[in-house]
């Protein structure tokens, strides 16, 4: 090792020590979560995170506030801190601890300074000095990102979509094959085998106390996953200091820490799904790639949003056999993951299910930051006209319209290493101008957007993170703590504003930066 990778490495591994110790500490003071909501209540309480049905006042149920992983209850029992949670309470605010609302932004601020300041000097310098590579430097860097997030969960408690992925997993552990019928939920089936070893082991006897905090693992180990194929792939294109860095941004991102830490959204493991399958059509493995894209879209439906990057390559690679050879495998791998809940239902259960969890959200926005709430139509009905078609026409058309160009870019850079640009086109350009889209359908924008930097090498995809990062997190951040009361509004707060604005913007800089990109490919390869 040379000086500069020692000092780095004793730094990093005096800061995995200290949050090694910290997650200990943490979890040493944590007494569980005493609340679990019924199946029936829990039901109703997505329907209300959604923003779908009025809440029933006649029930309220609050769990008491503290200010620590051991906070009493008026009763003297210990509960993690699980703040407000009651049926009246706007959506994404509902459960949300606000104790943590002022750390995790003054983080945030001072995360994105100090990323904007760290690139300004790489910038600068002619020549950086390499630390090379060094697997304690990495495993310490990693570890310490998981360990800040185990730490931290007892502390920020859970929000109450926790509460149903965790009576999900129950249900799951106690009755696989009937699951749906048992817990009444719409969830597609990929992601109950991941509740499902989480219900096993939050009911043995040594873990039921530590469920709640189970029910986070899968998001959080997907971040730490999902940082080091970012690494692993830097490596193979960038200089290793490089390497480091977007390992780091991404891990201590704070759009990501809020999704997966605070929230227990699973968004992270959608997003570790989506990276996969890009990587793999660059690394010309198409149907592993098939594989991949079909679970996440029996996990999430709108991966069916970046599903024709896929389809690009198939058409590049002009070869009929892997039509059918795509076609054969992604059919093979929906059959394993869907048989073994399809016993006594119809053959198009799947179909109906996607059917009725996408009708759920018959709104131009369901609290999405994007160009429907920019111009005030935030949870107004899709039917409703503007202009000559109604919202929902609308983003048909722009569905339609961002496909086409992805399309073209990718055809135009005649290359595989264009499907992270191609992707992040699809799932920036649909969320901010469809219908119906969620808070945190752009959650993938930040992963994908360094995927893009890694494989083509333009510092302008790197602002494109950044701001993606910013929008990302601004929107769950809102939307958790609950901005003007979320819950079926059509308040318009400047929050809403600002980062529908930077959405817009942020797409049409990135349609900019992709046609340039392309038309200097064009010309390299015609000179």
């Amino acid at each position: 090792m040379n000086i500069l990778q020692k000092r780095t490495a004793f730094i990093v591994m005096a800061a995995f020590l200290l949050a090694f110790v910290f997650s200990i500490v943490s979890l040493s003071h944590y007494k569980g979560e005493e609340h679990l909501f019924s199946i029936q209540e829990s039901h109703q309480l997505k329907k209300i995170t959604n923003g779908i049905s009025a809440p029933d006042n006649s029930r309220d149920h609050r769990l008491p506030s503290g200010n620590g992983p051991a906070s009493s209850s008026n009763s003297g029992e210990h509960v993690t801190p699980f703040h407000n949670l009651s049926m009246d309470n706007g959506a994404g605010s509902q459960g949300a601890n606000k104790d943590y609302e002022t750390p995790l932004a003054l983080y945030t601020v001072g995360f994105f300074i100090a990323a904007a300041f760290v690139y300004g000097l790489l910038k600068k310098k002619k020549r950086h000095h390499s630390i090379g590579h060094s697997r304690v430097i990495l495993w310490s860097l990693l570890g310490t990102g998981l360990f800040i997030r185990i730490a931290l969960i007892p502390w920020v408690g859970s929000h109450m979509d926790a509460s149903l992925f965790k009576n999900w997993a129950s249900v799951a552990a106690n009755h696989f094959s009937n699951f749906y019928a048992k817990s009444g939920s719409d969830y597609p089936p990929f992601y109950i085998y991941i509740l499902f070893i989480v219900g096993k082991v939050g009911s043995l006897p040594d873990f039921q106390q530590y469920f709640s905090l189970l029910i986070k693992i899968p998001p959080i180990l997907a971040d730490v996953v999902t940082s080091y194929l970012l690494y692993r792939l830097a490596r193979k294109y960038l200089a290793p200091s490089f390497a480091y860095l977007l390992a780091i941004g991404y891990l201590f991102n704070p759009a990501i820490l809020v999704n997966s830490t605070f929230w227990g959204q699973v968004d992270s493991f959608f997003t570790l799904l989506i990276v996969l399958a890009i990587v793999m059509i660059t690394e010309k493995r198409i149907y592993a790639s098939a594989v991949i894209f079909t679970a996440a879209v029996l996990m999430k439906p709108q991966a069916i949003i970046i599903l024709p990057i896929l389809f690009f390559e198939l058409i590049r690679l002009k070869q009929l056999k892997h039509f059918f050879g795509i076609a054969l495998t992604a059919a093979f791998t929906a059959a394993v993951i869907l048989l073994p809940f399809s016993a006594g239902k119809s053959p198009t259960w799947i179909i109906d299910l996607f059917s009725s969890t996408i009708g759920e959200y018959p709104y131009a926005s369901v609290n999405a930051y994007n160009f429907f709430s920019l111009i005030g139509a935030n949870y107004k009905d899709s039917s409703a006209t503007l202009l000559f078609f109604s919202y929902h026409t609308w983003g048909l058309i722009f569905i339609v319209a961002t496909t086409v160009f992805s399309w073209l870019i990718y055809i135009k850079g005649r290359s595989f290493k264009y499907a992270a640009l191609a992707a992040l086109i699809q799932i920036s350009g649909v969320f901010t101008f469809s219908s119906s889209m969620h808070e945190r359908y752009l959650f993938p924008a930040a992963a994908l957007a360094l995927l893009a930097y890694i494989y083509l090498k333009d510092k302008n995809l790197l602002y494109l993170s950044l701001g993606f990062s910013i929008s990302i997190f601004m929107n769950t951040f809102f939307v958790l703590y609950g901005d003007s009361n979320m819950q079926n509004s059509t308040s318009y707060p400047f929050s809403m504003f600002a980062t529908s604005m930077l959405n817009v913007l942020l797409v049409v800089y990135l349609v900019k930066v992709a046609w340039n990109l392309v038309q200097k490919s064009t010309v390299l390869k015609t000179a």
